[in-house]
């Protein structure tokens, strides 16, 4: 389920916790570092439970309409296309689904007036729209179009975000990867479908997993020894001077350089100084560009980064 760069994300939020709380112990941030990892696939799975939701605030909205006084044509002759969409059928009664979040005590039963709400406002939007006015019908249709909603309109609910930043600081960083699973989720679904096929936390057959705890775990244990070379390679700069996120981001890469020999220079270089765009100083991923640049230099020289493979030097 998991990415390289989430990985990083979710290392660098750890290691910066760990700066800025001079009493947490490393085992302390180890712990949340884990606990993050399930708030993720947590969130993953309530996202694709919203949808389920939805379906109940879907017939509750028909049967208010049937039971209106002065019921107008369109109460009594309700399109009923979204509560058969087919693939959102396959979700409501995954049986995965709803094991996973049992075991998580995971719902959205203390939610239901987020649920309405956030379900009137998929109502007015233009894809629901569309997709209700279509006349036409068939899986693929039903799974495209409930796709559609969910990307352009149901994970960028401003709503939901208020939400998700109330019950989790992390959440927001974590509402792009997970919708993207849950999209691949959904497209998952073939017409012949009776279970929903739920994203594993981690890839059987990948590394992930390991390359998170040595990245974090190498990151500490070679601090010290890359704050010098550091302070040697900032040459105006002394390490009281450098943001603390900036630094953070220079031993992680420097960390990631020197332990993982089939990651490239260049992709390692590159996705730091991305991070160093998004969650530093406008300055700062020319600062970290300059510094991993001349360290990379002289450590690949000295023997001190070794890369096994073509092209991995580079």
């Amino acid at each position: 389920m998991f990415n390289r760069r989430q990985l990083r994300i979710k290392v660098l939020h750890a290691l910066y916790a760990f700066h800025a709380d001079k009493e947490a112990s490393v085992v302390d941030i180890h712990k949340m570092l884990r606990s993050s990892l399930e708030k993720t696939y947590d969130l993953y799975l309530l996202l694709l439970m919203l949808i389920g939701e939805f379906q109940d605030a879907a017939i509750e909205r028909i049967e208010a309409g049937r039971r209106k006084q002065q019921p107008t044509s369109e109460d009594l002759h309700p399109n009923t296309k979204f509560v058969n969409n087919k693939p959102l059928r396959v979700i409501i009664k995954s049986k995965a689904l709803a094991s996973a979040a049992s075991n998580r005590n995971l719902g959205w039963g203390q939610e239901q007036e987020l649920v309405k709400r956030l379900f009137k406002s998929l109502v007015s939007s233009d894809e629901y729209r569309a997709y209700m006015a279509n006349e036409e019908r068939g899986f693929q249709h039903d799974r495209e179009s409930l796709n559609r909603m969910f990307r352009k309109h149901i994970a960028n609910d401003e709503m939901l975000h208020e939400w998700l930043e109330e019950q989790s600081i992390l959440w927001s960083d974590d509402l792009d990867l997970t919708s993207s699973i849950v999209l691949k989720t959904v497209k998952t679904i073939t017409e012949d479908s009776e279970e929903l096929l739920l994203a594993e936390m981690w890839k059987p057959e990948g590394d992930d997993k390991e390359f998170l705890e040595q990245l974090f775990s190498r990151t500490l244990a070679l601090g010290d020894e890359h704050n010098a070379l550091i302070e040697e390679a900032a040459a105006n700069w002394d390490l009281e001077r450098i943001a603390s996120m900036d630094l953070i981001l220079l031993r992680m890469a420097l960390a990631e350089a020197r332990t993982f020999t089939s990651v490239p220079l260049k992709v390692t270089m590159n996705e730091y100084i991305d991070l160093a765009k998004f969650y530093s100083t406008d300055k700062s991923s020319a600062f970290v560009n300059g510094v991993l640049d001349k360290l990379f230099t002289s450590m690949r020289d000295s023997g001190t980064i070794v890369k096994t493979g073509r092209g991995l030097i580079e």
